[in-house]
């Protein structure tokens, strides 16, 4: 992996916020098929599969390194006592070996905190499944991740062919580390860099490279923090046009009356899903075909996700209302955006979010996704003036900012604040495209990918869907104290979906279908 890597604020934030009753990693589900006349070990090919591409996500090699008192933000170090038998075990699954039991299985195994003191993934395979499949869960650390990374490591896990493509073996790198007088003269290199061009916007804006002295004695921590910061001012003093253009949007839409109405609808009513939750958690997944969601979308006037967010609410109103839970006023959802752009591959997180009616007080299914691709698109246009801001607000460093944040998260915790608290989001909908074509890994098919990601105090619900193939792969997962088993609004699902699309179908197809 080379030289430490310090974690960004936004990374290091969920290593902070992460308590025993809220674990801040995400995983997957997969389901795979062995071919009938598989004749080797898949955990045994698998694991050596993975063994032999470590070096095309260095991430999966790196362990944290805390700054001395925690006053900074830790790094990212190669873990020199690497062991892959200490990441990827042999999962047991007991009768009647199916998925329901595996779902069950996952749910458990995801509230467990991954061990800091190696790197933050493992992967668990389970054999012996019904009809030849395999389940593999895995998990990582959201601090090492977000779904765009994710789609990157998807790449280097899986094949387009059931024949495992062959990948070059790494090429031996010599570490070069800086002597102090290398420092030096690279700091006045970039010091002249500085005031030779002080009032060039544009090239503050793309910043400069201060030397660092990547070591982690407490001295060199002050040091390298305080190049960081002045790498932070030099860009900050760059972008000042932008967010000043962001700010006078962001004032600008919230005082137009038009936008009242629209704010409003962000404001989130207290219902059962919003408390604190428990150490355990529910976990289940159900799909539904992706060519019938897009022709719905399109027959609707709306995106993909409007459908994803429709279909959940559909299923969370009709469980809150056979509880006689259902608020009057319409439930939300927190729904996370990508910032990466098109390409990049970096292993952390690049992700912003917003906040969106989901019309859950609209009995009619073809009412309400009107409703919600109406809200959506009101919420997109409030909240994109926020996106320019969120560069320079995710990567604010502040000396011993981590053991602070800490303190204040397990105090969160503790208090049961979120049983109190107006809630910021009712529910969390994310979407994440995934690949179109059928993937393979050490020779067996990929028949699904269920999400499993990350219930916290005050949003047990958490609903995350990825596309793969022709098919939309639903993952719910909620804290165990507000929702025992997950699976009943999986069961809910398929009904809800076909509820909207018969809603939006044409007259013609309805009267055949009568006939």
């Amino acid at each position: 992996m080379g030289e430490a890597k310090k974690l960004s604020s936004m990374d290091a934030s969920f290593l902070y916020l992460e308590t025993p009753e809220m674990p801040m990693h995400v995983g997957s589900m997969a389901i795979f098929r062995l071919p009938e006349d598989y004749k080797g070990d898949f955990f045994e090919d698998f694991k050596a599969m993975i063994a032999s591409r470590l070096h095309v996500a260095p991430i999966l090699k790196a362990r944290l390194e805390k700054a001395p008192l925690d006053i900074d933000h830790p790094s990212w170090v190669e873990d020199d006592q690497f062991d892959i038998d200490r990441h990827i075990f042999r999962g047991s699954l007991p009768a009647p070996h199916d998925r329901a039991t595996l779902e069950r299985i996952v749910g458990w195994m995801h509230a467990k905190l991954l061990n800091r003191a190696r790197p933050l993934w493992e992967f668990y395979v389970f054999e012996g499944m019904k009809d030849n499949e395999i389940g593999l869960y895995s998990k990582m650390h959201h601090a090492c991740i977000d779904g765009g990374a994710g789609a990157a490591l998807t790449n280097m896990i899986y094949d387009v062919t059931p024949i495992p493509r062959k990948i070059d073996p790494p090429t031996a790198r010599a570490k070069v580390g800086q002597e102090p007088r290398d420092i030096a003269a690279n700091l006045l290199d970039s010091y002249q860099q500085l005031w030779t061009q002080p009032f060039d916007a544009s090239a503050a804006a793309k910043g400069i490279d201060l030397p660092r002295s990547g070591k982690s004695d407490l001295g060199s921590i002050l040091f390298d923090n305080a190049m960081f910061q002045i790498e932070n001012a030099v860009k900050f003093t760059g972008s000042i046009p932008t967010m000043l253009k962001s700010v006078s949007d962001v004032v600008g839409k919230i005082s137009d009356p038009k936008s009242r109405d629209s704010i409003a609808s962000m404001m989130s009513p207290p219902t059962v899903l919003n408390k604190s939750i428990s150490s355990e958690r529910s976990f289940a997944g159900v799909s539904i075909p992706l060519s019938r969601a897009k022709a719905l979308a399109k027959q609707a006037g709306g995106k993909l996700n409007d459908v994803v967010l429709a279909v959940s609410s559909g299923v969370v109103r009709r469980y809150l209302s056979e509880r006689g839970a259902l608020p009057a006023k319409s439930m939300t959802a927190a729904v996370p955006i990508s910032l990466r752009e098109e390409g990049n591959t970096d292993a952390n997180n690049q992700v912003f979010g917003m906040i969106c009616s989901i019309a859950t007080n609209i009995e009619d299914p073809k009412a309400r996704l009107q409703a919600i691709i109406a809200q959506s698109t009101k919420s997109k246009e409030m909240s994109h003036p926020l996106r320019a801001l969120m560069p320079q607000v995710s990567n604010v460093s502040m000396l011993g900012a981590p053991i602070l944040v800490q303190i204040l998260a397990l105090l969160y915790s503790r208090s049961s604040l979120s049983d109190v608290l107006p809630p910021a989001a009712n529910i969390t909908v994310s979407n994440v495209p995934g690949p179109r074509q059928t993937l393979y890994a050490a020779g067996a098919e990929l028949l699904h990918i269920f999400p499993v990601s990350i219930s916290t105090h005050g949003l047990a619900l958490n609903i995350t869907v990825q596309s793969y193939r022709d098919q939309l792969d639903f993952g719910f997962i909620s804290g165990a104290n507000i929702i025992p088993h997950v699976q009943v609004l999986c069961d809910m699902l398929p009904e809800e979906f076909a509820n909207l699309e018969a809603a939006f179908a044409p007259p013609a197809d309805l009267k055949s279908a009568a006939s």
